[in-house]
């Protein structure tokens, strides 16, 4: 807990920071206020104008890339980890043999059921021979039919014990196999969950596969929302690398929550490289919902100040060092929330605008 409150505290004291430094560069530079800016046009600046944003290109929801194939897996028996055969991020093909327990009890229960199923097999035959010595003698009346059906009884139960014997031992067997944890597909380790020496109990878990040939994205849509999908399934991806996609495949679960009164949506992906990493985020676009989109600006005309952003504005031939929310990051660009209109001009070089608003400065 001490620690967290550490982190927590380095964490808002470097926002502070931040808060600070772009305050006093908004100050120097006259901020989005302040009069006092240069006296006269700023030339050779390298500018661009904000664009009105475009329509027409559906509406986002947030996501997280999942994995169509994922399975933890779980010791089926107590033992000793004896060896970790593969890593995190090693492909691996179905079968593989991924952790090694010890079989030391499960050998030797092994081997006890099988000397219980060589006892039950003799009792059996014995148990048999007799019978039929007795059906024999029965038959000639040398013994009652009472004492026959005592035998037969005794053949049966012997047989039963021997059948048991028998399922022990193969219960026993496949105990030995839960020793070997196998991949269950072809696929890529994501966790290890264990090391050689640690004792483990059954249900623990060993190590986490996906297969990263199939990933999907759902994302819970309000039930108006996803009625326009459904009439139209049609989506878009934009991963967290700033690729975007169109989707594989949508589809629109056929019933609403009933505590949110959401329906979800599975988006299935594309055959990709490289392929997205589950957990990753992304966004999903529907074509079909009318969305509002944001202006965009170059990401390279941004100034960060912590967890401040700010762009200069060049107006009437002045420049000011205005702060900026920012939303999305996309190759066209970075979303403004707030602090930038359409038809505003901003210099795309912080350092070259800053020199410039500088000597402009110095020149009164």
């Amino acid at each position: 807990m001490r620690n967290g409150s550490m982190a927590a505290s380095t964490r808002a004291l470097a926002r502070i920071a931040g808060l600070t430094l772009l305050t006093a560069t908004l100050a120097a530079c006259g901020g989005a206020d302040d009069d006092r800016r240069g006296p006269g046009p700023i030339e050779g600046l390298e500018t661009v104008t904000v664009a009105e944003p475009a329509t027409g290109q559906g509406r986002a929801w947030d996501g997280v890339v999942e994995a169509v194939r994922q399975a933890t897996l779980t010791a089926q028996t107590s033992g000793r980890v004896a060896e970790v055969a593969h890593d995190v991020d090693d492909r691996v093909s179905a079968g593989t043999v991924l952790v090694r327990l010890s079989a030391v009890e499960q050998q030797s229960e092994v081997d006890a059921a099988r000397a219980q199923l060589h006892a039950g097999e003799a009792a059996a035959r014995e148990a048999e021979a007799d019978y039929r010595r007795y059906r024999e003698l029965a038959g000639d009346q040398y013994v009652s039919r009472s004492q026959l059906e005592r035998m037969q009884a005794a053949r049966d139960a012997a047989v039963a014990a021997r059948d048991a014997a028998s399922a022990r031992l193969a219960s026993a067997g496949q105990t030995v196999g839960y020793t070997v944890v196998r991949a269950p597909y072809d696929g890529i380790v994501a966790r290890r969950h264990v090391e050689p020496g640690e004792s483990v109990a059954m249900g623990q878990p060993l190590a986490t596969v996906f297969s990263p040939d199939a990933l999907r994205i759902e994302v819970d849509l309000p039930q108006a929302v996803a009625e326009q999908v459904r009439a139209d399934p049609r989506a878009s991806l934009r991963l967290h690398d700033r690729r975007t996609v169109d989707a594989g495949e949508v589809i629109v679960f056929p019933a609403a929550d009933a505590a949110t009164h959401t329906v979800r949506v599975r988006v299935l992906l594309p055959a990709l490289d490289p392929a997205p990493v589950p957990g990753s985020t992304a966004k999903v676009v529907f074509p079909a919902v009318a969305g509002t989109s944001q202006p965009r600006i170059p990401a390279r005309a941004i100034v960060r100040r912590g967890e401040v952003s700010a762009a200069y504005v060049l107006a009437d031939g002045r420049l000011s060092l205005r702060q900026l929310r920012l939303g999305e990051a996309t190759p066209d660009g970075v979303e403004v929330i707030a602090g930038l209109q359409p038809g505003e001009t901003i210099a795309l070089d912080p350092v070259a605008a800053r020199q410039a608003l500088v000597a402009a400065r110095g020149s009164e």
